[in-house]
């Protein structure tokens, strides 16, 4: 019975072009972070309006906190993938 993994492989310019064209593609570069953070603002304000009756200092303050929080979580997941 014949030995095909033995052969030459032939159409050896089909098999360049295909690696090539696989070393073009790029890993896309995350912008997780960045939802993260706009996600975790909003939920920050939303603790904050909740929680003490709509006053605008622990909103805002609710907001940084869970805005740096999500920024953190974000780059996380980036530095991961």
């Amino acid at each position: 019975m014949a030995r095909s993994h033995h052969r030459k492989k032939h159409k050896e310019h089909v098999r360049q072009y295909r690696n090539t064209k696989d070393e073009l593609v790029t890993e896309p570069k995350g912008k997780t972070f960045a939802v993260f953070t706009v996600i975790g603002v909003l939920t920050g304000m939303a603790i904050g309006y909740f929680a003490t009756e709509s006053s605008l200092l622990w909103m805002g303050v609710g907001a940084v906190a869970v805005g740096i929080i999500g920024y953190y979580i974000g780059r996380k997941i980036d530095g991961d993938a």
